[in-house]
């Protein structure tokens, strides 16, 4: 046990941060490599794309709620690089190489099976690949273990928020900000 965090809850937490890496990366893939393919762009520039808009989307979903508790836009961004660069690489390198590596998938039409079934395969196999390597992270206090605690002032301490920070303390504040009380406390 790292941080306060059960084993349990550290796997609840890396799979919430999976789903939420998946996520930003999913929409920023797909965006890419639709908007590449239907520019009739080449190959390595619709990689370049999709991968760059993985990165955006996923450090914007993390940056959201950190700046909804009031962070400052610095800290936000700092905590947001943190916590999401390692899962967002490994998760696109993982994606993008299954993309290259089905024949046909990278030239294939966005309106074809074959595109959507190798970019839905292929993130679904990243997403796999990244869940460890999100456990690893949270186990040593790393990873969206830095930005959980901050996701629950955002919205409201969830009653187990408290058990994945590492005083719980930034709960309490949250509380504080809502009315003069704490969550669980109704």
């Amino acid at each position: 046990m790292t941080n306060g965090i059960k084993a349990v809850s550290q796997n609840r937490l890396a799979v919430q941060a999976t789903v939420h890496c998946l996520t930003g990366c999913g929409i920023g893939e797909v965006l890419g490599m639709v908007l590449g393919t239907a520019w009739g762009w080449s190959t390595w520039r619709t990689v370049a794309l999709a991968v760059a808009l993985a990165f955006v989307f996923g450090y914007a979903l993390t940056l959201m709620p950190l700046l909804r508790a009031r962070l400052p836009l610095g800290r936000a961004l700092g905590l947001a690089l943190a916590a999401d660069t390692l899962s967002i690489a490994v998760m696109e390198v993982v994606d993008n190489a299954i993309m290259l590596a089905v024949p046909g998938a990278m030239d294939a039409p966005p309106s074809s099976a074959l595109f959507w079934g190798s970019l839905i395969g292929a993130l679904v196999i990243a997403g796999v690949v990244v869940f460890p390597l999100n456990r690893w992270l949270i186990a040593r206090g790393r990873g969206h273990a830095l930005v959980h605690a901050h996701h629950g002032e955002a919205h409201g301490a969830s009653g187990t928020s408290a058990q994945h920070g590492k005083t719980g303390a930034g709960n309490a504040h949250a509380g504080n900000r809502e009315g003069g009380h704490t969550h669980g406390h109704h």
